[in-house]
């Protein structure tokens, strides 16, 4: 077993009748497209075996990891924030939006939540009734977080392979909107397509030089 890796039943035997709510976001960092959250209730009854940090999985064990979480947790979320949220609200705030959004859908209420890092969105108004904290490097080290971490990669890598399709050139299902050399070259070459995050420096600097 790949280091880093955890079981949802280790998780449950922390958690005990306790229906831990997991949250993670991807997209943080890219220049392009939505940032995703998830939020995942995971089955201690029905353990996943290989669950890690989405960023140390490769493509191939996240998609088959993705609907094994979807059939075996007691419940979970995908929801995000556009180009357009991030861009009013900041990165930040449009990917707390994004975890509110998630936490709001989930169809069973969670007695705890617990979000990768070390900050958190604001659930108060919310009413769930129940605690939440951040837990640095969460994604690796709890199960719930794990898999929500998976969930929000691998929606997002698969809206990132849609947007490619609609605006062709910048290899938006290669990079998934992260600044690669490739994807800064295609910017210096061509207009910003309308998913690309105005409020990012590589982005407003391409702007820039159209507008010169």
């Amino acid at each position: 077993m790949r280091r880093g890796r955890i079981t949802s039943q280790r998780m449950g035997q922390r958690t005990g009748n306790r229906r831990l709510a997991g949250v993670d976001e991807a997209g943080r960092g890219p220049l392009a497209g939505p940032v995703v959250a998830a939020a995942v209730i995971l089955n201690p009854r029905r353990p996943i075996v290989g669950l890690a940090d989405s960023k140390a999985l490769t493509p191939e064990e996240r998609d088959t990891l993705a609907p094994l979480i979807r059939t075996r947790a007691i419940a979970w979320s995908v929801a995000w924030a556009d180009r357009e949220e991030i861009d009013s609200l900041n990165i930040l705030g449009a990917t707390f939006l994004a975890m509110r959004r998630a936490l709001m859908r989930l169809p069973v209420c969670p007695t705890h939540i617990q979000v990768d890092g070390n900050q958190l969105p604001c659930i108060s108004d919310l009413r769930m009734g129940c605690k939440i904290e951040a837990v640095i490097a969460g994604d690796a080290s709890v199960a719930a977080i794990s898999a929500a971490s998976i969930l929000a990669k691998t929606v997002r890598d698969a809206m990132m392979a849609r947007l490619d399709s609609c605006y062709p050139g910048f290899g938006f299902a290669i990079h998934k909107g992260y600044a690669t050399p490739s994807h800064i070259e295609a910017l210096s070459a061509r207009e910003p397509s309308p998913v690309h995050r105005r409020s990012f420096s590589p982005v407003r600097s391409a702007f820039a030089v159209l507008e010169d």
